[in-house]
């Protein structure tokens, strides 16, 4: 399917983002951090390690101590404080990898009147919130294909630069569809897309990322608009990819089979994730960004906990 910059021209005026390029995402990125990390600080309560014990530095609790089991773990110092022999546990803190791809391609720029900011900002405070969060709770995040693994608390600074020098190369061409990569066992996926390419070409990126076991996440970026096409009267549709446009006499005709065919294309989408495993998640621009990331939040910590696969 593919997407379409509407302008209706029965006054239900619908906008779009023209400016492309690194001039326009360097313009935009300071109060997009700005907003990922007030998004990232609105779900950050309770943020924590891994909470399991295991292997770390970081004290959890202590537990009675249990005949049979090793010696080297009992604290004799709040034991002698008890008639009771106690064991400290530490929490795990075995940080995995979670990769986070974020679109960028030009049906991204959609915005319409009903929507609180551009499909294309919105993912990018949805990607650079997770990644701060991610990293608050001790995981090593990456920009699928474009930085490597990072724990840093500037996580958000780091993917923003990297983002900006890739945008300046001369070769850069926003992509459609994340990079044909093939990640390693164990680690997470976050792909964050309106995902309006072929539902095929997405299964089999999908296929390819965890060939080797690697879980991920769907995020679906969409526009009030889209899925509730409020078109009535002559209205003209262009393509924000190519030179094509349609002109229609009572858009409002075509509102049934356009909702029926966006919920057949959805539906495929969540299918291609389902079948690896991968969890679905729709959201809407015309809904706070908080609301997303802490359903992301989630099913991130789930799979890490190995609770959902």
């Amino acid at each position: 399917m593919t997407d379409v910059r509407l302008l209706d021209r029965a006054e239900q005026q619908v906008s779009t983002t023209t400016e492309s390029g690194a001039l326009s995402l360097a313009a935009k990125l300071p109060s997009l951090i700005v907003a990922a990390k007030e998004v990232a600080a609105s779900v950050t309560y309770g943020v924590h390690g891994r909470r399991r014990a295991g292997i770390g530095e970081t004290f959890w609790q202590f537990r009675p101590f249990v005949p049979g089991e090793s010696t080297a773990g009992i604290d004799w110092r709040r034991s002698a404080r008890d008639d009771r022999i106690y064991i400290r546990e530490r929490e795990w803190e075995a940080a995995h990898t979670v990769s986070i791809w974020i679109d960028r391609s030009a049906s991204m720029g959609f915005v319409s009147n009903l929507a609180l900011q551009p499909k294309s900002d919105r993912a990018l405070v949805l990607g650079l919130a997770a990644a701060d969060l991610l990293v608050r709770g001790g995981e090593r995040v990456s920009l699928l294909g474009l930085t490597r693994p990072l724990a840093s608390r500037g996580i958000i600074a780091h993917f923003a630069e990297a983002m900006l020098a890739e945008e300046r190369t001369a070769a850069y061409r926003a992509a459609e569809l994340p990079p044909n990569l093939v990640l390693a066992p164990r680690s997470q996926a976050v792909l964050i897309s309106d995902f309006l390419s072929d539902p095929s070409a997405i299964a089999a990126r999908i296929k390819t990322l965890a060939s080797r076991g690697a879980h991920g996440h769907l995020v679906m970026i969409a526009d009030p608009a889209e899925e509730t096409f409020p078109f009535a009267g002559h209205t003209e549709f262009l393509d924000v990819d190519s030179s094509a446009r349609l002109r229609v006499g009572q858009a409002e005709s075509f509102r049934r089979d356009y909702i029926a065919r966006l919920e057949a294309h959805r539906a495929a989408v969540q299918q291609a994730a389902r079948q690896r495993g991968w969890s679905f998640l729709p959201h809407r621009t015309d809904r706070p960004a908080s609301e997303a990331l802490l359903a992301l939040r989630m099913r991130l910590e789930a799979d890490v906990l190995g609770v959902a696969r």
